[in-house]
């Protein structure tokens, strides 16, 4: 397989994603409504396409002479979901397996979905495998789900799917995202000098974009039986929000010395989403083990904010999902 088209591909892992992809390789088509702009720069092998995933025909010729899809377009959280209910359900859900019959038809071999591991809802099990039931609390969550069973109905020995459920994504990338917990955390600390939790007793699970982004790569290469209809949680280190507070804390005090002590002050919250997951499976079979560690996303957007590629951060709207869509008006 040479050519790879990547949904919401001009996003937050996407940017990341497609340079890297580039770089061993592939060709690479983007195709993304650029709600939030494109920080991709023209080059060989990649082609840029404006286009929204809810117009079938146009995906459809998009994926002429494509080997393989990483679906990666979504309104991509909670609060973005219901800015606009129904727009929402039809770009996460209504559109998706219409995708995915184009995408078969124009002889794709390979469709990862990057589904959420948001769907375990909330969960005191100690271990959160794949086979956990989803009890979704957002209709984000629910759809994230509902897409999965329409991808595996139509795989065949010619069209290979799998599903990712990743962890909520952290570190810095050039289409740089802070409304991310361990990212929010990171600006505030380095910002604000004040790092504020809501809750803090939640656990979620964290990794950072690079192991993401590693992870897809790996998808692309692996041998069909390795990932045919398989799904896959994709995480690395469970910790609840006032830990990862914590960490923020040590490491950004470490990097800003001149700071000295940043207090952490908890607040309530209504966000009462608790979950871990067990990403044992996706390292027996496929030996995929994350490298990078919460410490080390937090270092990087340190660096990164040294280095004044994340300027304006408390004030600037292309950071924040949820502004952004109010500000273009899309809900």
């Amino acid at each position: 397989m040479k050519h790879v088209l990547i949904t919401g591909g001009a996003g937050y892992v996407g940017t990341l994603l497609v340079p890297q992809l580039l770089q061993t390789g592939w060709d690479v088509t983007v195709y993304d409504t650029m709600f939030y702009g494109c920080e991709l720069s023209p080059q060989p092998g990649l082609r840029i396409m404006e286009a929204d995933i809810r117009d079938t025909e146009t995906f459809r010729n998009a994926c002429k002479g494509v080997d393989a899809v990483i679906h990666l377009a979504c309104i991509s959280n909670d609060a973005g979901f219901e800015l606009d209910e129904d727009l929402s359900e039809h770009i996460n859900f209504r559109c998706f397996e219409p995708l995915v019959l184009a995408a078969k038809s124009q002889g794709v071999k390979r469709f990862i979905y990057a589904s959420s591991s948001s769907v375990y809802g909330y969960s005191e099990a100690p271990r959160v495998t794949e086979d956990h039931p989803l009890v979704p609390l957002t209709l984000y969550n629910k759809f994230k789900g509902l897409c999965e069973p329409l991808l595996f109905k139509h795989q065949d020995e010619n069209f290979v799917c799998v599903t990712i459920r990743p962890a909520t994504i952290c570190g810095f990338s050039p289409r740089q995202r802070l409304d991310l917990s361990v990212n929010i955390l990171t600006n505030h600390a380095v910002n604000r000098n004040t790092i504020t939790v809501f809750g803090g007793d939640q656990q979620r699970p964290n990794l950072h974009i690079q192991d993401m982004c590693d992870l897809y790569q790996l998808l692309l290469k692996l041998p069909d039986d390795k990932i045919a209809g398989e799904i896959f949680n994709a995480g690395y280190q469970n910790q609840s929000i006032a830990d990862i507070a914590h960490i923020v804390k040590k490491v950004v005090e470490e990097e800003f010395p001149e700071k000295g002590d940043i207090p952490i002050v908890r607040t309530p919250t209504n966000d009462n989403r608790s979950y871990r997951i067990t990403s044992d499976k996706i390292a027996e079979k496929l030996g995929f083990r994350p490298q990078r560690t919460i410490e080390d996303a937090v270092r990087d957007l340190c660096r990164a904010f040294k280095e004044g590629k994340i300027p304006n951060s408390l004030t600037d709207d292309r950071y924040f999902n949820v502004k952004v869509l109010k500000q273009r008006k899309v809900a």
